[in-house]
């Protein structure tokens, strides 16, 4: 690769918000797909796994488990790999570890290998390209951020209805070893998507460097830069990081159990296997419109300073969402509930990286994404499993929505009100304690101008007086020297 330019946003170059961004705003709508999209489309393929390796459906199962677990449980390493060589580098890498992981797979004879290959190989390889994006993303878009943001969320339901029926024909084409050896050579994608990220340079001065610019330079030179971090701690002392932080976890530990769970409900109220995946499709293509419209509104001048709000009303609408969903009894009802649950969850998918780049900065948002996401995987390996159990002791789906519904509320009470009372207060204690300095300073500033005045008037009456003196003595001793002149 030779010298990797490091790409950590120099503080003199602005967000082009256009050029060059469209084209990685297309690299990270085809990187998110992948990412969201391919745990998810590999569950084509468990009936020919569980046939070929008699093994139970829980155990194909784990293959999802563990790619979204290293896609959301590595975001640290991610994070340093980014400091340490640049987005553009990683992404390559990771476009190859992707690929590599389900060429592997192809041959694989047995279920552990499988979980090897394309669960540790294949995730690491697409969460190497996924965070590495949103963070390029951010760099090249600023006041266009929100709908960016929302575009590019968009590519996980386009990416969920083009590769799950690509995984079914590959399947009764080719099998499953045919159909993991192409969807390895797809993946090869990741790798021309990296390579659109190209960093931001600060722009040429064409003019030829004076000699005081030349001494400035000699003595940069020579004073000792300060290090880089390849980790940010310091985001965990930003309140709004903490409390996006804990909100998010919340959130994630109910935010994917209705997807998981609903086409199960619907088989469980006797419908069949097609008509029942049709609830996929539904909320899929709503949440694909959701999404770009969730970053328009986003966008707008006076809701922009407020995103955060708008992000706790996306979660309560997906948590008020569950809750009324779990007394769906019938196929309209869960078709419904699909409609309004994609259009919720299509907001919370377009605005929870928004808020979280608004909260800490493009300086520091390389640290904090990958910090966020580490939190976020402990969820979601909880999650899911949980209403799992929670499901094989009651033997109803309702209690898992409801279980869903009451944490994603949770989550939008915990960012709104943390963010009005702990965030606000502390801006207007801060505002309060900053009027009364200027306050304080402005009467200190007034009786030293009064003091100072006084001061100045006697010397002045002094200086004026001998002014006078010395004006008037002028006179007197031109009309003597006229006197003696005539005389």
């Amino acid at each position: 690769m030779g010298g990797a330019v490091v790409d950590d946003g120099p503080p003199g170059v602005k967000a082009p918000d256009g050029g060059w961004g469209w084209a990685v705003l297309v690299g990270c709508f085809v990187i998110t797909g992948f990412s969201y999209a391919f745990p998810k489309a590999i569950s084509v393929f468990f009936k020919e796994l569980i046939r070929e390796f008699n093994v139970g459906y829980s155990d194909t199962a784990w293959i999802s488990s563990i790619l979204l677990a290293m896609l959301y449980g590595t975001g640290p390493l991610c994070s340093v790999l980014v400091n340490r060589f640049g987005c553009r580098p990683v992404m390559m890498v990771g476009g190859l570890f992707a690929s590599l992981g389900m060429i592997l797979a192809s041959f694989a004879n047995s279920i552990i290998y499988i979980y090897l290959c394309t669960g540790v190989i294949t995730g690491l390889g697409l969460a190497l390209n996924f965070q590495p994006s949103l963070i390029m993303l951010n760099r090249y878009f600023n006041e266009k951020r929100p709908l960016a943001n929302g575009l590019a969320a968009a590519g996980s339901p386009v990416a969920l209805c083009c590769l799950s029926p690509l995984g079914q024909v590959l399947q009764l084409h080719y099998g499953w070893r045919g159909g993991f050896l192409i969807l390895g050579g797809i993946l090869l994608n990741c790798c021309a998507c990296g390579a659109l990220m190209r960093p931001l340079l600060p722009p040429k001065k064409h003019r030829e460097p004076e000699e005081g610019d030349l001494t400035a330079l000699e003595e940069k030179t020579k004073k000792p830069q300060p290090k880089k971090k390849l980790l940010d701690f310091t985001v965990f002392k930003d309140i709004g990081f903490v409390i996006y932080t804990i909100a998010a976890s919340i959130m994630v530990l109910g935010l994917f159990v209705p997807p998981v769970f609903v086409v199960s409900y619907a088989k469980n109220l006797k419908y069949e296997d097609t008509k029942s995946a049709l609830l996929l499709t539904i909320l899929g293509f709503v949440d694909m419109f959701a999404r770009p419209l969730s970053g328009i509104i986003a966008g707008l001048k006076w809701v922009r300073p407020r995103s955060t709000y708008l992000f706790s009303f996306a979660m309560l609408f997906n948590g008020c969402t569950d809750l009324i969903g779990s007394q769906a009894s019938d196929y309209t009802g869960l078709v419904i509930f699909c409609i309004f649950f994609g259009l919720s969850y299509g907001m919370v998918g377009a605005l929870q990286f928004e808020v979280l780049m608004a909260i800490v900065g493009t300086e520091k948002f390389s640290s904090a994404i990958g910090l966020v996401l580490l939190m976020e995987a402990i969820a979601v390996l909880v999650g899911p499993p949980g209403a799992g159990r929670l499901l094989d002791a009651t033997h109803n789906y309702m209690y898992i929505f409801l279980l869903a519904g009451c944490e994603v509320t949770l989550s939008a009470l915990v960012l709104a009100l943390g963010n009005l009372f702990c965030i606000k207060m502390k801006q207007d204690h801060q505002e309060t304690k900053m009027e009364m300095a200027v306050t304080a300073s402005e009467r200190e500033g007034l009786n030293q101008t009064e003091e100072a005045k006084e001061g100045e008037e006697e010397p002045k009456e002094e200086q004026k007086g001998n002014h006078t003196l010395s004006a008037e003595d002028k006179v007197k001793m031109m009309k003597e020297g006229g006197e003696e002149t005539s005389l």
